[in-house]
């Protein structure tokens, strides 16, 4: 089973699962590490406070570390929202506290969040998709906070026809100049499966972008399930085994202690 490296518990804002829940499913479908990427979005408006108690997080990270040993290897991991306007913010979380990964997402543009209809308001479904990676590639060129970039459409899994009439072609330009600065910064790509449980048939990103980026070269490639709940960990895990083969890959990546390391497929 390949390991999950896009978990959320009760420390998230929209997870009221605690961790130990989610660890014992890991256990159970055979994955030998997980890494626990609780959300971390600082100054935005949304009706979950999705700002992390570090303070308290970490310690509890360390003692389920400790609890588990020997059972399953568990990384501490964070999901930042990357916004250019607190860059120095971000900077400054990813130093201060012993991250073994961190996902940089996406999740507020123009202060709001595609989760939301009212992100689409005044945009047809396209504009708001382009406006949605054209921000994303600002903020990966900008900022050097993470280790991977999250579920890089993310955006498709809310939109009216969710992805019905969104093709890879259709923002080409963008998602390649997305791809090409990850690579030049050594930073992954996450697949995330969570496209799969939202009915979309796909991960996120998309299977062209995946045989995409590693037609560029991209190697650094991690795979998460973004689980809030215990069913969905692992959601479809054997199902992208497959995927990703199919796309060129033969290993996948985990992080510990923020450096990359390669397994196979």
């Amino acid at each position: 089973m390949l390991c999950d490296f896009h978990l959320h518990t009760d420390f998230s804002g929209d997870s009221h699962t605690p961790a130990a829940a989610q660890i014992e499913k890991a256990i159970s479908l055979g994955m030998s590490r997980i890494c626990i990427t609780d959300h971390h979005d600082m100054e935005v408006v949304s009706p979950c406070d999705f700002t992390l108690d570090l303070p308290k997080y970490i310690p509890a990270m360390e003692e389920l570390r400790k609890k588990y040993d020997g059972r399953i290897r568990i990384e501490i991991g964070i999901e930042l929202g990357l916004q250019n306007h607190i860059a120095s913010k971000l900077m400054a979380v990813s130093r201060q506290y012993p991250f073994d990964y961190i996902i940089g997402s996406c999740h507020f543009i123009d202060g709001l969040d595609p989760y939301y209809p009212e992100f689409f308001h005044g945009k047809t479904e396209a504009e708001g998709y382009s406006r949605f990676f054209q921000v994303t590639l600002s903020r990966i060129q900008a900022l050097d906070c993470f280790d991977a970039l999250g579920h890089l459409d993310y955006v498709v899994r809310y939109g009216p026809n969710k992805n019905r009439d969104y093709h890879y072609q259709d923002y080409k330009d963008v998602i390649d100049s997305i791809l090409e600065t990850l690579i030049r910064k050594g930073k992954a790509l996450e697949c995330n499966t969570g496209g799969f449980h939202y009915g979309l048939g796909h991960p996120n990103p998309c299977e062209e972008i995946l045989c995409r980026y590693r037609e560029l070269g991209g190697e650094l490639l991690t795979v998460g399930s973004d689980a809030h709940t215990p069913e969905y960990v692992g959601f479809d895990f054997k199902r992208t085994k497959e995927l990703l083969k199919a796309c060129g890959f033969s290993h996948y990546t985990v992080y510990h202690q923020r450096k990359p390391q390669f397994l196979p497929l």
